[in-house]
């Protein structure tokens, strides 16, 4: 009975009853959907956080550009401040008649040094005192990678004035390949005045954003994830050199040299 004293119909009621649970079920499934796991929270997390590094980098590259296209602008006044050696052709070459053909190679292997005094010279101990010796240039040596590259411009001729050589790089703990103009005679070093005659505008706030967005970029775990999301590969360093048979792994295990194995042949 109900509180007027009117008789209840057992059959609604339990009727009404059901629909109220399952109301309170709907609710709570649709809650339950809406609950988001730890593994997603932390996913999202991590992407938020790509998202940010993404969007500094693409800014840091943008104001990178903005940087080097702002214009030089003349001085009124040049001044010159200590000098510069760079290699030229000897008076020899310039009167032959491939003249302008290693022009074309000087171009590519030049090397430029800058040094306050027109003697350019460096600090060197000896016998525990201090001396003064001139400072060694040296053509620039060309790599592996500028070799095989179309875009550095080698021709069949000039190659044929480079020497391959390999050396031990300790840094990397592994051998490299360049290649080495082999007549450095045709060319000698040349000394003139370093003049400043052009300038570029500095930006104070430009310069400060660029700083402290490298600053932030160059955070050990911030590296990490540009090199691994951005560059899209996990070590910078990974190169592909050519293949040295004998040093590869499938030739790794073998024992016997060639002459041994002649040797084998010729007893048989």
């Amino acid at each position: 009975m109900n509180k007027k004293g009117c008789k209840t119909n057992p059959k609604s009621w339990t009727l009404y009853l059901a629909s109220c649970v399952l109301s309170l079920m709907e609710n709570n499934n649709v809650l339950f959907h809406r609950l988001r796991s730890a593994r997603s929270r932390k996913r999202t997390g991590i992407k938020d956080v790509e998202k940010q590094i993404r969007k500094k980098y693409n800014r840091s590259e943008k104001l990178w550009d903005i940087r080097r296209n702002i214009p030089w602008i003349p001085l009124e006044n040049p001044y010159q401040r200590g000098f510069l050696r760079f290699f030229v052709l000897n008076d020899e070459v310039k009167r032959s008649k491939d003249a302008d053909f290693f022009e074309g190679i000087l171009k590519k292997i030049n090397t430029y040094m800058y040094s306050e005094s027109r003697l350019f010279l460096k600090k060197r101990k000896k016998f525990g005192r201090r001396i003064y010796v001139e400072k060694e240039q040296k053509l620039s040596r060309i790599s592996f990678y500028a070799w095989t590259d179309p875009k550095f411009g080698l021709t069949p001729r000039e190659r044929q004035y480079f020497l391959r050589k390999e050396e031990y790089n300790p840094f990397r703990k592994r051998n490299e390949t360049y290649y080495e103009f082999i007549e450095p005679w045709r060319f000698t070093l040349r000394i003139r005045p370093n003049m400043i005659t052009h300038y570029k505008p500095l930006d104070s706030e430009l310069e400060k954003e660029f700083d402290e967005l490298g600053s932030y970029l160059k955070q050990y775990k911030v590296a990490g994830i540009i090199q691994k999301t951005i560059n899209g590969k996990s070590n910078p360093w990974k190169r592909e050199y050519e293949n040295d048979l004998i040093k590869s792994r499938k030739y790794a295990n073998c024992i016997l040299s060639a002459t041994e194995i002649a040797d084998y042949f010729e007893d048989l």
